[in-house]
């Protein structure tokens, strides 16, 4: 017997890091088990490539749905830049225009859709942030609270936002809103992003687009300074301070749930290879639930989570130029969409569904060292070299399965061609060369996502998105993570309201454990 603690956490992820650092914070004891040589799990930041000093977010990218609220109530030494451009988005079949979306600069936006044929819908687009900011107002404050029931959550949304946004296909929405193709796109990959599902299914991407506007009670996607490791780093460091137990390479192999009568308890090997165990009257799994389920011993409820991306993370001597003559200083800033129409978004789908990498993938990019250059050494920001994350929509997990190495090399090539298809050269020919000769470009599929940070099937959320509300009445009240065993809790991002880098999970584990106590 390894000890007794008022609660132990399995999995040093973001989110078990604020269930830990929540609970020591009142004077609980805590034992984190995280099975990898670092904490932070897909939120820390790395030197991914030899001989190159720069810190990439290698598996997560922005920050959205992490409420002001877990910053100031563990004093997070956190800090998040906002970008001034939200996005741009090149012609497809005439890249040399773009749509650029200024958020400082109402005129240049107005222009923007002009110069490429929507200016029909630069009002629809006004108005349909303005709604969505709405939302985020009223929703986003609800996460930190018991789950409200879905009679009140419909009451607090509106019969307009819900019969739109939960009941109706998103396709359907914003297709009877705007009518250029083009902004149709940039709208719906809100509803995809780590989602495989067509738009004109309710459910799962209605879900996913929910979850992608109401962050932060605003809806901005912002850049964390540092890196997305900043945020793990921030939240390790209070869980240190006020004295909770942080292990690595602590595989945990079981999960006793206990009794009423009974503690529960947790049995893991150490770095030695040696067996080891704890007890405690509550477990907060802040992993998976599929891992969950292995660890309890039981067979999962539910269909295997299948993810659907595919992560480029790149270094560039220099950002590319671009067929539009656009600055990329700017075409860069914000969200880069590339091949992102509706129509593309929906052609893509329809040939992964059918086993396919799609022959010109949606492409997501972001470059962090725009609006934050601190995670680059000195010697690169002098030099102009930058930071690249490609993220590569409809890339589900079963395209990668039976032969994962040459499958991602056919997803990787297929995604360059996409992205090249709006720049005046090839990435390729701006990728920084590390200590080794070797271009800075590593790609990761759904399979690899599995193997590295144990997300199950590569989905980024853990499983599907739910609906940040109770669906069934005995859920009313409650905070999204309790299961069916009272001293277990579903601290991770599979939890109701998990997903994304929020916190939001962890800290409620962290108010059920308060309670009960």
């Amino acid at each position: 017997m390894d000890g007794t603690y008022d609660a132990i956490v399995v999995g040093g992820g973001h989110n078990g890091l604020t269930a830990a650092a929540y609970l020591a914070r009142v004077g609980q004891s805590v034992l984190v088990l995280e099975r990898g040589e670092h904490l932070g799990g897909a939120t820390r930041s790395e030197h991914v490539f030899a001989g190159v000093d720069a810190r990439v977010s290698r598996y997560s990218y922005l920050v959205s749905l992490l409420p002001r609220r877990v910053v100031d109530e563990l004093g997070l030494a956190v800090r998040l830049r906002r970008r001034r451009y939200a996005s741009y988005t090149p012609v497809p079949d005439d890249p040399t225009r773009g749509l650029l979306v200024d958020t400082a600069d109402d005129a240049v936006t107005a222009a923007s859709f002009a110069s490429v044929g929507a200016t029909a819908d630069r009002d629809a687009w006004r108005a349909f942030g303005a709604r969505t900011g709405a939302l985020a107002a009223r929703l986003f404050p609800t996460m930190t609270e018991p789950l409200l029931s879905q009679t009140d959550a419909r009451a607090l949304l509106g019969e307009a936002d819900w019969r739109d946004l939960v009941e109706n296909p998103m396709a359907d929405v914003v297709g009877s809103t705007f009518r250029d193709d083009l902004v149709r796109g940039v709208v719906l990959t809100d509803a995809l992003i780590g989602t495989f599902a067509s738009a004109r299914d309710p459910g799962p991407a209605n879900r996913c687009f929910l979850y992608h506007v109401i962050g932060g009670g605003t809806g901005d996607w912002d850049v964390p300074v540092g890196g997305m490791g900043s945020v793990a780093t921030a939240l390790e460091d209070a869980a240190r301070a006020w004295g909770a137990d942080l292990r690595t390479r602590a595989t945990v192999t079981n999960i006793d749930p206990g009794s009423a009568a009974r503690e529960a308890g947790v049995t893991w090997i150490d770095d030695d290879g040696v067996e080891r165990h704890a007890g405690s009257p509550f477990v907060l799994a802040a992993c998976a639930p599929a891992v969950l389920d292995r660890l309890l011993g039981r067979e999962p409820a539910g269909p295997a989570p299948e993810g659907s991306q595919l992560k480029v993370n790149m270094v560039l001597s220099r950002l590319p130029r671009l067929r539009s003559g656009i600055d990329p200083a700017l075409a860069f800033a914000g969200t880069f969409h590339v091949n992102e129409t509706a129509t593309q978004l929906e052609t893509a789908y329809a040939e992964a569904a059918a086993g396919q990498v799609p022959a010109t993938p949606p492409v997501e990019t972001y470059c962090h060292s725009l609006t934050d250059d601190s995670i680059l050494g000195p010697e690169l920001r002098a030099s102009g070299a930058h930071t690249l994350t490609s993220f590569g929509l409809h890339m589900p997990a079963r395209l990668f399965v039976d032969d994962p190495d040459r499958a991602r090399e056919s997803a990787l090539a297929a995604t360059l061609r996409s992205l090249n298809s709006v720049l005046a050269e090839p990435i390729e020919d701006c990728l920084l060369v590390d200590a080794d000769g070797a271009p800075c470009l590593e790609v990761r599929s759904p399979v690899d996502l599995e193997a590295e940070v144990a997300l199950p099937g590569g989905h980024i959320f853990h499983r599907d998105l739910s609906w940040p509300w109770a669906e069934h009445d005995d859920e009313v009240g409650r905070w999204g993570v309790e299961t069916e065993h009272p001293r277990v809790l579903l601290a991770g991002a599979g939890a109701r309201r998990g997903g994304g880098v929020s916190a939001i999970s962890g800290r409620a584990a962290a108010m059920v454990v308060v309670s009960r106590t």
